[in-house]
């Protein structure tokens, strides 16, 4: 019968974080405004995205509206409050609508855009340092992750997947981060449980795989 070596239980720290990562998680986040909203520090923004959100889903699954109708729907209801405040503004002596400054604003859209291009950079390369075989844990996984990511959208639709994922983006961090102990415990135990499946893997089967001599190096 084949032996193995024992997973020790010094090979974990059961303190340890999920992920192995050692900042916090609002840091993880990036530490700005969207960690903010991701951990419900501003309860009614995160609020009011979930409810958005929850209702577009609503809209174009339950009701099956289309993109174009809900928008020419959106639109004219727009139109039309605007009409009816710009004409009462005179009657009642209300304050006229006008487009908030935040928004013409140049710099706005040059530090969303900046934002975007800086993530969308970062994925990008993070893509390619993987898909060059630099970390074979992360390319396997990556594979993986696709295909069975493909599989479930044979059975879930585009839009149920999307929704289901920022429904996950919205409330897991924040989840996490009140139960980050016992999360961090559990996922300690699984680790530890998955090393030693790998250990007994790797023993039986793996290393009975022959191999040939390696080849040793000419010094020239």
């Amino acid at each position: 019968m084949a032996t193995y070596s024992s997973d020790s239980d010094n090979d974990f720290a059961p303190t340890s974080k999920l992920l192995g990562r050692q900042r916090p998680i609002h840091s993880v986040l990036g530490g700005g405004k969207v960690a903010d909203i991701l951990l419900w520090r501003d309860k009614r923004f995160s609020a009011a995205i979930l409810i958005a959100v929850a209702v577009m889903w609503f809209l174009f699954e339950v009701v099956d509206y289309t993109f174009v109708t809900l928008l020419c729907h959106v639109s004219i209801t727009t139109m039309l409050i605007v009409f009816i405040w710009s004409a009462g503004a005179d009657m009642f002596g209300w304050t006229p609508p006008s487009i908030p400054k935040d928004i013409l604003q140049d710099t706005s859209f040059v530090d969303v855009a900046s934002i975007l291009h800086k993530k969308f950079n970062d994925f990008l390369s993070i893509c390619h340092f993987v898909a060059c075989g630099n970390d074979a844990k992360s390319f396997f996984l990556a594979i993986i992750s696709l295909y069975l990511l493909s599989v479930i959208g044979n059975y879930i639709s585009t839009l149920n997947l999307l929704f289901f994922g920022l429904l996950c983006v919205e409330t897991l961090p924040f989840l996490y981060e009140r139960y980050e102990e016992e999360v961090d415990y559990v996922a300690y135990k699984m680790k530890r449980q998955m090393r030693k499946t790998y250990r007994k893997f790797n023993a039986d089967f793996l290393g009975k795989i022959p191999r040939g001599p390696a080849k040793e190096k000419k010094v020239k």
